[in-house]
């Protein structure tokens, strides 16, 4: 008969905790459902046996003396392992819990567990992106019941001890195989693992101590928040069985397309009009502001004077500093753009036709020849389309 110190590969002086690491190892590696090598099956046996005397402080004690603790009568040098042939019965679901560390019971669950979370999406205009707002939103999910508070019984009742598993919520099964007798645990059919029934569930939320809900809800949103960004809300979600903590509110932003603005990380783009002779003689003009959105905003905070430099061209971009979003995550504000297209009069009186023809004859534009502007850089129609994309 082998050495089961040697079988384990550990030392005579060696403590449980290592004979149980050492076997879990070689009970792995030789398990006859894990490995086909040959003779797989004799030395997981083996591995067995030197594991069955070992871990046992009494069989152990013996087998130093010079004994053999599992020597039982018929099956001899093999008996009482539990395989074809033993005679003591050896319970092999011992060595299963040795070598994956299963417990023996897991003992009853909690009827109360955390709630899940929840998202819900709520629309903002761009102002109330940029400038944040609070707003009012309704939410459906489950919450603590109000008649029992969430322990799920009638009132005046109480959850009774399962008659089945006797309140542990685990039932043991036993199946024989070539290793012998195999014990698995599993939850109590007849109280689901809870190790209690309830007789007399509540009628508002048939046991489960939580209702469906339709609730107000105020959400804080920062100024500068972006399309896609989530607000946390703790504890605003579902509540758990049982009345249980409720999970996370998420609420998932989205931003409606202005008329006159466009946004631009935190840049605000723009597309104003502009005559031709104000285009060519320069002038001061009023522009709105994204702050005429807001209620309450004053006159002077709704406009703002934008300087338009003689000989401005078509497609020209200036720039408002400071009046575009606020930054979600730092100080300041990014700039207004405007794009300022020039119009050509399409319906003249005769004293303007004739002035204007004055003014071509004096600029010897009364016969133009048309000429291609090549530049490297985004020009008029570049950012025309920028201005007017969607």
């Amino acid at each position: 008969m082998s050495d089961h110190y040697e079988v384990l590969g550990v030392s005579r002086d060696a403590s449980g905790d290592e004979i149980k690491r050492a076997y879990r190892k070689l009970a792995m590696k030789y398990h006859p459902d894990v490995t086909d090598e040959p003779g797989a099956a004799d030395k997981f046996k083996e591995i067995g046996e030197a594991y069955a005397v070992l871990s046992d402080a009494k069989k152990r004690q013996m087998y130093d003396l010079g004994g053999n603790p599992l020597s039982g009568g018929e099956a001899g040098g093999m008996g009482g392992y539990g395989f074809p042939g033993g005679a003591a019965g050896f319970d092999v679901g011992g060595l299963f819990d040795a070598m994956f560390g299963a417990q023996s019971s897991r003992g009853p669950r909690s009827r109360v567990r955390k709630g899940q979370d929840a998202l819900v999406r709520l629309n903002l205009t761009l102002a109330e992106a940029a400038f944040g707002v609070t707003k009012p939103i309704r939410v459906d999910t489950a919450v603590v019941c109000p008649t029992c508070s969430g322990k799920g019984a009638a009132d005046g009742a109480e959850p009774v001890t399962c008659s089945t598993c006797h309140g542990s919520g685990d039932v043991q099964t036993v199946q024989r195989s070539f290793l012998g007798d195999i014990r698995t645990v599993q939850p109590c059919p007849t109280c689901r693992g809870y190790g209690t029934i309830i007789e007399h569930p509540c009628g508002e939320c048939s046991g489960e101590g939580r209702v469906r809900s339709t609730r107000t809800i105020n959400v804080k949103i920062p100024a500068g928040v972006s399309p896609g960004n989530r607000v946390h809300l703790d504890s605003q979600g579902e509540v758990g069985p049982g009345g249980g903590p409720a999970g996370d509110l998420y609420v998932e932003l989205t931003v409606s397309p202005h008329e006159i603005f466009k946004r631009d990380g935190d840049n605000l783009e723009m597309v104003a009009k502009l005559p031709m002779t104000a285009a060519a003689l320069g002038t001061e003009v009023w522009i709105q502001t994204l702050e005429a959105d807001v209620e309450g905003t004053s006159e002077e905070e709704a406009k703002v004077k934008l300087e338009v430099p003689a000989g401005t061209q078509s497609g020209a971009r200036l720039v408002v500093p400071g009046r575009g979003v606020p930054r979600l995550r730092g100080s300041g504000r990014g700039d207004l753009g405007v794009t300022l297209l020039v119009q050509t009069p399409t319906s003249l009186d005769d004293a303007q036709r004739d002035l204007l023809r004055q003014l071509a004859q004096e600029r010897n534009e009364t016969r133009p020849e048309a000429s291609v502007a090549r530049s490297g850089g985004k020009g008029f129609f570049g950012r025309l389309k920028d201005a007017f994309a969607d």
